[in-house]
């Protein structure tokens, strides 16, 4: 049964609940069991952060169920979250690789077929161009804003929510950098809907279509 205010979390049926307060002393306990340590002490949680980290551990398990191999970039000095590649020599036609920048909200613009979204010009001039040994994406994903909403677990499944958005700058050019343009900080890009990222359409990044828009110099 599922709760509006917790949003959306399923909760046990009132004796389901019983039994498993009960457990073999036969009686529930007189008190309620206090808020766990971590909840306590989590007034960051749902943050930036925080959203930011949910937002790269779903691409990894949808590139993991893509049976790709996911690296981590542990420091983010040229725009890259994510390499997503096959096993094999990094760059060759054969075994061919790409790279992410993963972005995380929960407030979409959603714009009829597609989701506006506000990048730095900084983050925009990391994707745009062609000056690149291999193709990246944006990618973004959508949260819930109540992070008790963002993975439900049962025996059957797990399920993430909500869902997340690939956007390729190839074809577009660097914008002039902040320092030049400080009354212009961020470009806004257009996400088409119909780009949502799944293990199957995750496989068609790969296509030699993407690999031909880099590598011009």
């Amino acid at each position: 049964m599922a709760d509006g205010a917790t949003g959306g979390i399923p909760h046990q049926s009132s004796d389901g609940l019983l039994q498993r307060l009960c457990g073999h002393q036969g009686v529930p306990p007189t008190d309620p069991a206090p808020e766990p340590g971590w909840a306590q002490g989590s007034k960051g949680f749902g943050d930036n952060g925080h959203r930011g980290a949910f937002g790269e551990e779903f691409i990894r398990m949808l590139a993991t169920a893509a049976n790709l191999d996911v690296t981590r970039k542990e420091r983010d000095r040229v725009g890259v979250d994510w390499q997503l590649g096959y096993a094999g020599r990094r760059g060759t036609r054969r075994f061919p690789a790409i790279e992410a920048q993963v972005k995380c909200t929960s407030s979409p613009d959603v714009n009829g077929d597609h989701i506006r979204y506000k990048l730095k010009v900084k983050n925009y001039n990391q994707l745009a161009g062609p000056d690149y040994e291999m193709p990246r994406f944006l990618f973004l994903v959508l949260a819930p804003a109540d992070p008790f909403a963002w993975a439900h677990a049962t025996e059957d499944r797990l399920s993430l929510s909500h869902a997340a958005y690939w956007l390729c700058l190839h074809d577009q050019q660097p914008l002039p950098s902040v320092a030049q343009s400080k009354t212009d900080t961020t470009r806004t890009v257009h996400i088409p809907r119909a780009n949502l990222l799944t293990a199957d359409s995750l496989h068609d990044l790969f296509a030699e279509d993407y690999r031909e828009l880099v590598g011009a110099s």
